[in-house]
Parts: C-alpha cells; structure tokens; sequence
C-alpha cells in the first residue's frame, strides 16, 4: 500500500506542477476557442490540461517501475506498455483536437486504431464469467470486437460528460478510488496477480484527477479538453478491461460448499461485470441520453447540445458547483454501493443504505423546485436570496413609497428577465462566476444607449 500512496503522490504532484506551465504554452498557442452556445462560460479559458496529465500518467508508471513490488507488474505482463501506447495516440489525437478540432468521425477512428493498438499487445478480454453459465472463453475477434467496443463507449461517456468546472476530473476519481479498492481486495485477498495491473492503472488514475483538479475547479483557470477527457477515459477503460478478461475465476477457489453459499461467494466473480458499468453509470446514461435525443430530432449523434445531465441540472435551478456536487453524489452512490454489495451481499444494511441515500439524491435533485418561506422572525439567519424578493416587494408596496421609486421597482422587475435568464439556464459569470457583474450590465446600457 505504501508504493500505491507513492505512486499517487508522484502522479499526482506532476501533474499538478505541469499544469500552470501548460495552461500558458496553451494561451501562447491560441488553444482558447471562441465561446459556444452550449458552453457555460463567459471567457475564453484555455485547453490543452491533458498535456499535463499525460506527464503525469508516464511519470506515475516511471515511478511503479522502479518499486520492488510494483515492478513485478512490468515484469510479468505487458499491459501497462499496452496502456502507455495507447494512451499516447489517444493524447495526441486529443491534442490535435484542442488545437485544430478535428473531424469527430477522425477522433472516432483514433479511438479504435488507440484501443486496437492495446489488444495487438495483449490488453484484451480473453474470457467472461457469465452467471449459471461459467467462464466462458472468447475467440480473438469476439475478444477484440468487444475490448474495442468498451474503450470507445467509456473514452465518449466521460467526454460527454466533460461539461462543467471540475466535472469530469472528479467523477472518474470518485469512480477510479471505488474501482482501486476493489481491485486491491481481490489482489490481496484472493492472491490473484492477474489484478495488480488494474489496481495500478487506478491508482495512477486517481493522481491524474487530484492533481489537476485544483486547477479546474468552479472557475476554471485551464480545461482538459480532448487530449484530457479521452486520456483519462481510455485509462479507465483499460482498468476494467484488465480486471474483467485477463482475471481467471477458478483462481479464486469459491466452489466449495452447499449450492447457496457457492452463489453468495462468486459475487466477487461477478462484480468485475458490473463494476466497469457502475463506474461509467452517470456517463453512460447521459450518452445514451444524447444519441436518443439528437437522433430523435433528425440530427447527427456527435451534434452538441445544451441537454446533458449537467446542463438540465443547471436548468433546475441548481448553481454551477451545487450541480458538480450532486454528480459527485451519485457517482460514489453507485460506485461505492457495488462495492460495498460485492464484500458482503447477504447483509441488508447495505441495501437500506442505498436505497435511503438514494431518496436523499432526488430530494437534493428536486430542491430548487421548493420555493421556501422564510418566516419574517427568521429572515436575519438565511442566505439573502432566500428574503431579498419580500424585502423589495415589502419597499415598493410601502405606503411612503415614492412615484419614481415605483416606476424603478416596475423597470427593474420588467428587465430582470433579461438578465437573469442566463443565470437560470446556468451560464456562469465572467471567469466561471454565477452572476452578471453591474460592470457587465453598465456596459450592456451604454452599448444599448449608444445605438439610439
């Protein structure tokens, strides 16, 4: 455990490190694009963060080379050279795209050659434990069909998902540190080596995230961009592949005993089926989300959008960073709970637990839809949005109240729509701020005076 906190450490510290340096090569480069309608932003924020990941990525991988018991992974299989490479390509094309981007059936074609060059070095799916079935062994094309299939579907989830500040960089750490214990457990406990490159892969996933988090948090100085979301996606993907195809099931030696404690001993078995869909669940749903609704409307599936899980989040009522908290919240909901159900699934706690914080997740989703009452007695102790509408209604409804008073009260709510419809939909502020600064709305009224 201490070369994996090491191997964090290292990971993480590089990468956090390179991060400032990349974000000015980025601004030097015009990596800025213009902004979109579907972006929540106002200013132009460099891209290009995932050049410092992938540092990070390497560096973490030079530092596991050289440990003693994190350097048998290098010596007894090649799957961490069969992440490296394809990590690399995968880079590349996304650097390429933060600068110039590229076609997306382009990137679609670099994300099966990246995914194809780890199956020709052995990162691959060879067999499947399939319940009251077995393990049930896959031909070379079956097992390459479905390892490419994985890599593209998760690498395009957690970039869809790269949406808002921060967004992205913690769901697939909550998710890689879910990932990592398993992993870990089955290493460990079980005494399998086939999961030690998994657990690798997920703790360097996890120093890629926390590393550059703090430069990407709500307002964003620097995004990842392409070259970040696909890195950090392929890298995922490679874990579960790892855990799921290469882990032999009659290692763990669970057929032993009466035929009910035979089925609750294989969950562990069964859990790397499931756990690679836990950790892209919120992902997954909103890309499939996506394809639905575009193709539905008669346009292209890689047509941007403002519907995203994120932007309907927005749309509620929540604010930029209530919104990445609920994503954070059901992300380790899901991740977590498949964990916790895979070390002890007889016990019902577990699933009381779920289903509670469960029930507390759609109430934090449903929030912004109660308008609350504050009582006049309590109006000193709550935040001031939640007592400035009375306060101003109780002003302009005065009897001392005076005629120009009104009329400014009348303009200002007949104009507030106008200002505030961008803070509804969830259109940060200048530099990733929640509101629109009086600078910006003096301007906005000189520029309207200025064109009578």
């Amino acid at each position: 455990m201490r070369e994996y906190l090491l191997t964090l450490c290292i990971t993480a510290a590089v990468t956090y490190l390179l991060t400032g340096p990349v974000r000015k090569f980025a601004i030097v480069a015009g990596a800025m694009p213009e902004i979109r309608a579907r972006d929540v932003h106002r200013e132009p924020t460099p891209r290009l963060g995932g050049i410092a990941m992938f540092f990070g990525l390497c560096a973490g991988l030079l530092v596991a080379d050289h440990l003693t018991n994190l350097h048998e992974v290098f010596s007894k299989s090649n799957e961490p050279r069969a992440l490296l490479s394809g990590a690399a390509l995968i880079w590349l094309i996304g650097v390429l795209d933060d600068k110039f981007e590229i076609d997306a059936l382009i990137k679609l074609g670099g994300q099966m050659i990246a995914a194809g060059v780890m199956v020709m070095q052995g990162l691959t799916i060879l067999w499947l434990p399939i319940p009251s079935v077995g393990n049930v062994a896959l031909t070379q094309w079956q097992g390459t069909l479905l390892t490419v299939a994985l890599v593209v579907i998760t690498i395009n989830a957690v970039n869809f998902v790269d949406g808002l500040d921060g967004l992205a960089a913690g769901m697939v750490c909550i998710a890689s540190a879910a990932f990592f214990l398993y992993a870990y457990r089955i290493w460990v406990s079980y005494g399998i080596e086939a999961a030690a490159p998994a657990t690798l892969f997920a703790v360097i996933l996890m120093g890629m995230c926390l590393g550059f988090l703090p430069h990407n948090m709500h307002p964003a100085r620097i995004f990842m961009g392409d070259s970040g979301s696909m890195l950090i996606g392929l890298v995922l993907a490679a874990g579960a592949i790892s855990i799921t195809g290469q882990m032999d099931p009659d290692a763990m030696n669970l057929f032993s005993g009466s035929e009910r404690n035979t089925v609750h001993q294989m969950v562990p078995v069964y859990i790397p089926l499931l756990m690679p869909l836990t950790i892209i669940a919120i992902p997954a749903a909103d890309l499939v989300l996506a394809i639905v609704r575009r193709t539905w409307r008669g346009q292209s599936p890689f047509a941007a959008d403002r519907g995203h899980l994120h932007h309907r989040l927005l749309e509620v009522g929540h604010s930029h960073s209530r919104a990445v908290l609920i994503m954070y919240f059901w992300s380790a909901l899901i991740g977590f709970g498949a964990l916790s159900y895979s070390v002890n699934n007889a016990s019902m706690w577990i699933v009381l637990s779920v289903v509670v914080l469960s029930a507390i997740g759609l109430v934090l989703l449903l929030l912004p839809r109660f308008t609350p009452r504050t009582p006049r007695w309590a109006e000193r102790f709550v935040p001031p949005r939640y007592r400035r509408g009375r306060t101003a209604e109780a002003e302009a409804t005065a009897p001392g109240a005076s005629v120009p008073a009104l009329a400014a009260e009348v303009g200002e709510s007949a104009s507030e729509p106008e200002h505030r419809a961008p803070v509804r939909a969830g259109v940060s502020g200048v530099n990733g701020a929640t509101a629109i600064s009086p600078r910006a709305r003096r301007l906005e009224q000189r520029k309207a005076g200025s064109s009578r």
